[in-house]
């Protein structure tokens, strides 16, 4: 089973809080490398927790950043960098207010890091790959699979779908899910769900995509050139909200 997910909260269709969460760590990787802030070190994790009213975003309850760094800082000096150099040149202020947390290297001292502090791979986090969290997945994980494998390839074409029924102004988000059996080409089921934001039924929807996109192993290679791309933009700050990738496209339906 594989999913797709687009939402018309953010300006890339993706779900705020993997939204501003993809943005900090992208924010902490710019202040490591280019010297502004000296002492830090590669591994990092950043997480973002959103409040909702009437289904869309009002504020940000609770901010962590969490980053390696040389042993001889200071936890107050981190503190203080992070806060003024990473989540106040990222975060939109009109979504902080005097009740939002932020936590940053909550545990401590964060010296020891990488494969040495956290052996194993398990092909890596696909809840920061996909939707953090906001939307449903499927099991196989992104990095390290060939992306012609299915699990790879629909979890692309139906998030291209889902960005592309938002965009075209026919739900503000959808999900899609589709199952797939080995042997047989074409998928055996199709799901859309738009959480009442559609103007269309579900069912206009699906055959809308029937006759649009071919959805067979095939079909979605071709479609989606997935022989001939670059992943390595697919390495860092997840696979989905990243314009020059083929399944961000926007068309018309």
């Amino acid at each position: 089973m594989m999913f797709g997910y687009a939402s018309d909260e953010t300006e890339n269709y993706m779900p705020y809080a993997i939204h501003v969460a993809h943005k900090l760590s992208k924010k902490l990787t710019d202040v490591r490398k280019n010297g502004e802030i000296p002492y830090l070190r590669p591994d990092g994790k950043t997480q973002v927790t959103v409040e909702y009213d009437n289904d869309r975003p009002i504020r940000i309850d609770t901010i962590l950043v969490s980053t390696q760094h040389k042993e001889d800082v200071s936890i107050e000096t981190i503190r203080n960098d992070i806060i003024e150099k990473v989540i106040n040149k990222v975060v939109d202020k009109k979504m902080i207010d005097e009740n939002t947390k932020i936590y940053v290297n909550p545990t401590g001292r964060f010296v020891i890091g990488g494969p040495l502090g956290d052996t194993g791979l398990t092909g890596r986090k696909i809840i920061v790959d996909t939707y953090g969290g906001y939307s449903r997945h499927g099991g196989g994980a992104f990095s390290g699979k060939d992306a012609t494998k299915v699990d790879r390839s629909a979890t692309y074409m139906l998030r291209h779908i889902a960005k592309n029924i938002v965009a075209n102004g026919y739900a503000r988000k959808c999900e899609i899910q589709v199952s797939y059996a080995i042997g047989i080409r074409e998928p055996i089921s199709i799901n859309i769900n738009t959480f009442g934001t559609g103007n269309k039924s579900d069912e206009e929807l699906i055959e809308r995509i029937k006759n649009k996109f071919d959805l067979t192993p095939d079909g979605i290679i071709n479609y989606l050139n997935l022989r001939n791309i670059k992943y390595t933009e697919t390495t860092n700050y997840g696979h989905f909200g990243k314009e020059n990738l083929p399944w961000e496209k926007i068309i018309k339906l």
